[in-house]
């Protein structure tokens, strides 16, 4: 797994954005568009949490919906984005977005799982049917760096269990008010 200190893996992801030209004149208003790692993360403090998969029951209970709530709360300690990953395709992460009324946490479709093997987040998960996924986990990161991990612990192929606590919002927001990044933070 990444660490504190360590720079992202380089990658290129495959997202499907709305297209304004398009908006009317085709049902699915949506064009390809190729996004890389600086582009989600040059520049910018952010938060990344990745999970097993859109839809699912904890992800989409807890997880996905706590950081979408508590977006004002990271943003008052410095963060600039809050990301959500899961190793599920462009269509499947806009659909879950759109379910979820996300406003703010921006989903990143990851497809091929490519990012999330170069972290050392890549898990089986077979035994319920799902194939590679990624492990849970957040990650605080500045500027393409991590500043702090939150990894779910016993990361292992085909895990009967699903844990969630180490990357909650909550815990997840402790850390960022303890190391905001904004002076008129309080």
């Amino acid at each position: 797994m990444i660490r504190k200190g360590q720079k992202l893996p380089d990658v290129t992801f495959h997202v499907r954005v709305r297209d304004p030209e398009l908006e009317g004149k085709s049902p699915n208003p949506y064009k390809w568009e190729e996004k890389t790692t600086a582009d989600y993360f040059a520049g910018k403090r952010v938060i990344l949490f990745s999970l097993p998969g859109a839809f699912t029951p904890t992800c989409s209970t807890y997880q996905l919906p706590g950081f979408e709530r508590k977006y004002e709360q990271f943003v008052n300690t410095g963060i600039d984005a809050i990301y959500c990953m899961s190793v599920n395709d462009s269509f499947v992460m806009n659909a879950w977005a759109k379910a979820q009324n996300l406003e703010n946490v921006e989903v990143i479709p990851d497809g091929s799982g490519t990012f999330t093997e170069a972290v050392g987040a890549l898990v089986k998960k077979d035994n319920v049917g799902f194939g590679v996924r990624s492990w849970r986990y957040a990650l605080v990161v500045d500027d393409g760096v991590v500043e702090s991990v939150f990894p779910e612990p016993g990361m292992k192929d085909n895990l009967d269990q699903d844990p969630y606590e180490i990357s909650s919002p909550e815990n997840v927001l402790g850390y960022c008010l303890a190391n905001t990044k904004r002076e008129d933070a309080a």
